[in-house]
């Protein structure tokens, strides 16, 4: 049973250069700029037009064999002008004038966020940008999708216009743009993104009843709840090198998501996200089950492991409200979160959890804390 869950000791976040408090938040990434630009055009365009123009897949429709077009594969692979393209009718959203683009400050920098207020609209979206215009099965629990790698031809247009300017009087100039391209292809963030589709949708797909309190407020929260949630996993990425689909990555950004909407941390949100809200018994649709797709469980594995999940959301709980609200806003959240990248799931489902962040340089940050006061 311990090899089974043995995927619960993992950690892939690396440490070898973290970032002081007076480094934060980091310098935006350099396709910030570009989406700075765009949101001036949504302000006077409105959200989907402009977006039309900047992203080659949103003048595509969602339909059946899409990917395999060789228009849309000459326009999202290369670049291609999709003027005289039959196939680039442009995608059909339901309420189009229900989008919203803005950027949101995270520790790690601006994060570009698109906020969509129609749920069939979301999911043509993530299809639009996760699964190449094809008509795929969204699942209902998704609210929220980071597109990471994506590569923005209209980036790829104006550093090459920029550089058939600043190159104007040499010879050859299209040969040699073939050599300019490949080297940029090499330094992806000349031309990669990352940004955020989101919804406001319930979030992990929970009733507003089952936390006990209303439907319009719940909707709310869980807005703030999904996109700090993601920005979480964007500051890993970013600060610490690695997001994935792992459920230390899934306790830390529910963290982040649940007390950047309730000012503190609460362990029966969480467990009821996880659809253990009635621990022991598990409930189906909970996301519990999302991070153990290629694990092979016995029965008493997944009880062990539904046992590890219920104690580190008790001993989160107890432990930040032991030294609240230091590590619920500002340095006090920073540290926190790095503290967290620095254990395991085991380490924080132990009774020796508290003991374990404090050596992961919270301990240090308190004493200071103290020292200021």
């Amino acid at each position: 049973m311990e090899e089974q869950l043995s995927f619960l000791l993992e950690n892939y976040f690396k440490h070898t250069c973290v970032n002081s408090w007076q480094e934060i938040p980091l310098p935006d990434e350099l396709f910030v700029g570009d989406w700075e630009d765009y949101i001036d055009e949504v302000h006077r365009e409105g959200a989907l037009a402009a977006l039309q123009k900047r992203l080659v897949q949103l003048k595509f429709p969602v339909k059946e064999g899409m990917s395999e077009n060789s228009n849309y594969q000459l326009a999202a692979r290369k670049g291609a002008d999709t003027l005289f393209m039959p196939e680039a009718a442009g995608v059909e959203l339901e309420e189009p004038d229900k989008l919203e683009v803005y950027l949101y400050q995270t520790f790690a920098g601006k994060l570009p966020v698109i906020q969509v207020g129609n749920r069939n609209d979301f999911e043509t979206l993530v299809r639009v940008f996760s699964y190449r215009n094809e008509p795929v099965k969204v699942s209902p629990s998704m609210g929220a999708c980071m597109i990471k790698g994506y590569s923005n031809w209209d980036r790829v247009k104006k550093y090459k216009e920029k550089w058939y300017r600043d190159n104007g009087n040499i010879e050859n100039l299209d040969v040699l743009w073939k050599f300019e391209f490949k080297k940029m292809k090499s330094q992806t963030e000349l031309y990669q993104d990352k940004f955020l589709i989101i919804s406001d949708k319930e979030y992990s797909n929970i009733p507003a009843g089952m936390l006990g309190i209303s439907g319009e407020e719940w909707r709310q929260l869980s807005l703030v709840i999904r996109r700090e949630h993601e920005a979480a996993h964007y500051c890993t990425l970013r600060l610490f090198g690695s997001a994935r689909n792992h459920l230390l990555d899934e306790l830390i950004a529910d963290f982040m998501g649940i007390i950047a909407a309730a000012g503190r941390y609460r362990a029966h949100w969480f467990l009821c996200f996880m659809g253990l809200e009635d621990y022991p018994v598990f409930r189906p649709g909970g996301r519990l089950v999302n991070y153990i797709k290629n694990k092979e469980l016995s029965a008493e594995a997944f009880e062990e492991l539904k046992l590890y999940v219920k104690n580190a959301a008790h001993n989160m709980e107890s432990f930040s409200e032991k030294y609240a609200p230091v590590f619920y806003k500002g340095e006090g959240k920073y540290k926190m979160l790095l503290a967290m990248s620095k254990t395991n799931l085991i380490d924080i489902a132990s009774e020796y959890m508290e003991e374990k962040f404090l050596e992961n340089g919270l301990k240090a940050f308190l004493r200071e804390e103290v020292r200021r006061w």
